[in-house]
């Protein structure tokens, strides 16, 4: 096979989650660890980060893999999913992994596919943790793709574990209350091996501790180790002011990833960053200020509060859920504008309820989906939005959508693109 027939029957073949939602998810690692035992275990032969949350957690890991790369060490990146190209998953010093051992690998574990039946997910955790290992890096960021103590990610031993924050999303699969999912979530703590607890709430920080105490892993808050001083953002950038709450000491970071909610995950980064320091690695402050002024330059990261149009302005984001649109909304309440318009869709599987009461009824609204089966369907979706007051037309495309937006929009109105990671894939500039 060549790439493209390769690629057609990784998507083809195998159950893929983004596609098909629930039954495609494996709830055990059975699956990820036959596969690594037929290659050698590679998963043994690097050291890790594992990143875990329900928000946050791919830039957490971008920004963590820009500072490891700036530092010099060579630098695996797993994260899921991808926008534009499926190599963007797996990358090695911000290079995604080339086309030729996708080839390979498929070729090589097609009997492994017949006999097993993994999903797309455990196959491509399985590909990257191969990759890493004849790339021989010096340490791989891997973030989970669902939950955590069953997520094909969780056969690691890391350096560190790190766990975002918690909020609503995946309830049918991860459980009903906020202790339920931090407890899927903290799947990922492991014997004697530190974890960095990104948002503390009253509600899981219990179920958090009592996973630390049972593993002996040291636990830090990074809301108790760092404060948030000052910030001031621009279209392009994000500039914030910090204290070192342990050493008293007071630090200004730019990123080149401007939303507002970059400041929590900030925090997690700078105290994880400590801890990988209290281990050895050598992550110093000039490292840490150009790994992070450059995130998006050196990893490739894309959708996060992402200027893609200006006069007027068009934004995409990645948020989709509760607690991801709530802070988007924050982001546009700062903004200068004069009438809003938002670009929506979604996923049939989440609550849309969630998240619809959330969103102004005073923006002109374009309802579309993503070419998924799983993408909720947009005359659906328009009804539902209706029963909270939110209001406008249907478009079969994301890109007509936003091309509508751009056409009735004044040069100082905000056009903001969201709702679902697929539908931000689906984005091309080029058709508006």
């Amino acid at each position: 096979m060549n790439y493209s027939e390769t690629i057609a029957y990784l998507y083809e073949q195998l159950p893929m989650f983004s596609k098909e939602g629930e039954s495609a998810y494996k709830k055990d690692v059975t699956n990820t660890l036959l596969l690594c035992e037929k290659l050698g275990h590679p998963q043994h032969h690097f050291k890790t980060i594992h990143i875990a949350g329900t928000n946050g957690k791919g830039s957490t890991s971008h920004m963590l893999a820009a500072i490891l790369q700036t530092a010099g060490y060579k630098t695996g990146l797993y994260t899921s999913p991808h926008l534009k190209d499926f190599r963007e998953r797996i990358k090695v010093n911000g290079q995604l992994c080339s086309e030729a051992f996708i080839v390979s690998f498929t070729e090589q574990i097609m009997p492994a596919i017949e006999s097993i039946q993994p999903s797309f997910f455990e196959i491509t955790v399985a590909m990257a943790f191969d990759y890493f290992a004849q790339q021989q890096v010096d340490i791989a960021v891997i973030e989970t793709g669902l939950g955590g103590r069953l997520d094909s990610t969780n056969i690691i031993i890391p350096e560190l574990s790190v766990i975002t924050n918690i909020g609503w999303d995946h309830m049918n699969l991860l459980g009903n209350t906020l202790e339920a999912i931090a407890a899927e979530k903290a799947g990922i703590i492991k014997n004697n091996i530190p974890v960095v607890i990104g948002e503390i709430i009253s509600e899981t920080k219990p179920v958090f501790e009592k996973t630390a105490q049972q593993h002996s892993a040291p636990i830090v808050y990074a809301q108790e180790q760092y404060a948030l001083l000052n910030y001031q953002q621009t279209l392009m950038a994000l500039t914030v002011t910090v204290r070192n709450n342990s050493k008293d000491l007071t630090e200004t970071y730019t990123l080149d990833l401007p939303g507002l909610y970059q400041n929590n995950n900030l925090i997690t980064v700078l105290t994880a960053v400590e801890q990988l320091n209290k281990k050895g690695w050598n992550l110093q402050e000039n490292f840490i200020q150009t790994g992070l002024a450059n995130t998006k330059k050196i990893t490739g990261l894309h959708g996060r509060w992402e200027l893609l149009h200006q006069h007027p302005n068009v934004i995409a984001d990645v948020a989709h859920n509760e607690a991801g649109i709530q802070q988007l909304l924050q982001q546009v309440a700062i903004c200068t504008y004069h009438c809003l318009h938002i670009v929506f869709g979604m996923v049939k599987d989440k609550d849309a309820s969630l998240v619809l009461k959330l969103l102004p009824e005073n923006a002109t609204y374009y309802f579309t989906q993503a070419h998924i089966p799983r993408a909720l369907e947009v005359l659906s979706l328009k009804e539902k939005a209706q029963k909270f007051g939110l209001t406008g037309n249907t478009y079969g495309h994301v890109n007509e959508a936003v091309q509508a937006a751009i056409q009735v929009a004044k040069e100082n109105d905000l056009i903001v693109v969201c709702g679902s990671v697929f539908l931000i894939a689906e984005i091309d500039t080029e058709k508006w």
